[in-house]
C-alpha cells in the first residue's frame, strides 16, 4: 500500500498508529465479521494461530453492530487474551441474529404495535451481551476501544472510550451497558439507561443512551480524524500513543465536523497545498481501516416525488424498511468516509486508508433485522464478494465508490495490511524485548 510521496522519508516501523474502524448495520454485521475473519487469518499465517486483531491495532472503534463486535475483539478472557477470535464473529450473528430479531407472525399486528414501541424487546440480545461481556469494564479492554452512543436526556454524542475510563471513573462504564446502548437503534430498539459511580469521590452519573449511530455510523471519525488533527496541529502531541490522542475526542465534535467541511471544500477547489502544513514526518504515520456493513445507495432507495407524501408512518415504515433511520445513518457514514479520504488526499497517503464498503444492497439484505438463515447466508457471501472487489475510494464529486487504477482487490490489500501490521508489532516487541505469542 503505498503512502507518501516520491522522496518523503516513510515512518519507520513500530512508530505508525494503527487505527480499525467498524459501521453499525444489525444483522449485516455479517459482514465485516467476514471481512475480519480474512484479516485474522492472513495475520495467523504471518505469527502463528494465536494471532488475534487486539494485538495489531492501537484503537479499534464500533458504532452499534459494529461497537459489539469492537467489544468481542478487546475483551480480555481468562487468560488475558481476547475472549474471542475474529472466527467467532458471524458464529454469534448466525447463532443469535434470529432471537435477537424474531419474525412477527402477524405483519399487520407488528405493524400496528411498532407505532407504540420499539419493534424488539431487546431482552435475548441484552443477555447475551451481559453474559458474554460479564464484569468487564471498558478500562480493562486488550487495546483502546471507541465506542460511540448519544445521550437523548442531554442531546449530545457519549463516546466511551479505554482512555477515558482509565482517567474518568465516571466514564468507566460496563462494557455490556456500553454496547447495549450504542446497538439501540430508535424504533428497533430500546433505549437504555445506567448508572456509574466514583468510590473515590462518591459522585454519580447517570446516561440515558440509544444507537451511536444517530452521531456517528462510520466511528472513522472518532479514532483516526481527531488523533490526526491533533498530531498534525500540536507538535507537542506528536510523540504521544493514540490513546491519548483519543482521549481529546470528547473535546468537540462539532468543531472537527466543522473543520473538515472546511477541508472538503478546499479539496474540491483543488487547493491541496493550503489543507494542512504537512511535514515528511506526518506521512504515512497512521494506518487506518474502515469496514462498511454495506448500503443501498446505488440502488436509488426514494425519489422527493415519494418522499414528499410521506407523514410520520411512512417516514418510520415503508416496506419493511425504516427511511428516516437509514437516511440518517448511511448520511453520517458517508459524510466521514468523504471526510477520511479527503484528509489522506491532502496528505499524499490514499494507500493507508483502506474503506472496505458494498454500495449495491437491495432487497432483505439492505434491512439490519431480517435473521433468516437464507439472508444471512447471502450477507456472508456479501463480505466474500466486498473481497473480492478491486480497491476503490469515493469519488469526491459523485459520492460514489469507484475502483483505484492498478490496485488489486480488497483481499490483496488486507494481506498487504497484515504484512505492515506484522511488521509493526515485531518491531514494537523487538524493542520492548516481549516475545511474540
Amino acid at each position: 500500500m503505498a503512502g507518501c510521496v516520491v522522496g518523503e522519508p516513510a515512518v519507520a516501523p513500530g512508530q505508525r498508529v494503527t487505527l480499525l474502524a467498524i459501521d453499525g448495520g444489525g444483522i449485516r454485521g455479517l459482514i465485516p465479521g467476514t471481512i475480519l475473519a480474512f484479516l485474522e487469518a492472513r495475520l495467523q499465517e504471518l505469527d502463528g494461530p494465536g494471532a488475534r486483531l487486539a494485538d495489531y491495532f492501537d484503537c479499534i472503534a464500533g458504532t452499534s453492530t459494529g461497537g459489539l463486535i469492537t467489544a468481542m475483539l478487546a475483551t480480555p478472557g481468562e487468560d488475558n487474551r481476547p475472549l474471542f477470535a475474529a472466527k467467532d464473529i458471524n458464529r454469534f450473528y448466525l447463532d443469535n441474529g434470529p432471537r435477537i430479531f424474531p419474525r412477527k407472525r402477524c405483519m399487520v399486528t407488528a405493524a400496528l404495535a411498532a407505532l407504540a414501541r420499539p419493534r424488539y424487546n431487546g431482552k435475548y440480545l441484552h443477555g447475551q451481551i451481559r453474559s458474554m461481556l460479564g464484569e468487564t469494564r471498558v478500562r480493562d479492554t486488550l487495546t483502546n476501544v471507541v465506542i460511540p452512543t448519544f445521550d437523548v436526556r442531554l442531546l449530545q454524542p457519549i463516546i466511551f472510550s479505554t482512555y477515558d475510563a482509565k482517567s474518568i471513573p465516571l466514564k468507566n462504564a460496563l462494557l455490556s451497558d456500553i454496547c447495549i446502548s450504542t446497538s439501540a437503534a430508535p424504533t428497533y430498539l430500546p433505549a437504555h439507561s445506567f448508572e456509574t459511580s466514583d468510590d473515590a469521590t462518591g459522585k454519580a452519573r447517570e446516561y440515558n443512551l440509544i444507537d451511536g449511530g444517530v452521531a456517528a455510523n462510520n466511528p472513522v471519525s472518532n479514532p483516526s480524524i481527531i488523533p490526526i488533527q491533533i498530531q498534525m496541529r500540536v507538535p507537542a502531541l506528536q510523540r504521544r500513543p493514540v490513546n491519548q490522542c483519543v482521549a481529546l475526542h470528547n473535546a468537540g465534535i462539532e468543531q472537527t465536523m466543522v473543520a473538515m467541511t472546511q477541508i472538503t471544500k478546499k479539496m474540491m477547489a483543488k487547493d491541496k497545498e493550503e489543507l494542512y502544513p504537512v511535514k515528511p514526518a506526518n506521512c504515512g504515520k497512521f494506518l487506518v481501516l474502515s469496514i462498511g456493513t454495506g448500503s443501498t445507495s446505488d440502488q436509488g432507495m426514494y425519489t422527493a416525488r415519494q418522499c414528499s407524501r410521506w407523514g410520520v408512518i411512512r417516514w418510520l415504515r415503508n416496506k419493511g424498511m425504516a427511511p428516516i433511520i437509514d437516511i440518517f445513518m448511511a448520511a453520517s457514514s458517508d459524510l466521514v468516509d468523504i471526510h477520511a479520504a479527503v484528509l489522506f488526499q491532502s496528505l499524499h497517503s490514499d494507500g493507508d486508508y483502506l474503506r472496505i464498503q458494498d454500495n449495491s444492497l437491495h432487497g432483505a439484505a439492505a434491512t439490519v433485522d431480517t435473521a433468516t438463515p437464507e439472508n444471512m447466508r447471502d450477507l456472508v457471501g456479501i463480505g466474500e464478494r466486498m473481497l473480492e472487489q478491486r480497491v476503490s475510494r469515493v469519488n469526491l464529486e459523485t459520492g460514489k465508490y469507484v475502483e483505484v487504477p492498478g490496485e488489486g482487490s480488497n483481499a490483496d490489500a488486507l494481506a498487504g495490511f497484515a504484512r505492515q501490521l506484522s511488521e509493526e508489532r515485531r518491531t514494537r516487541l523487538g524493542r520492548s524485548g516481549a516475545i511474540a505469542s
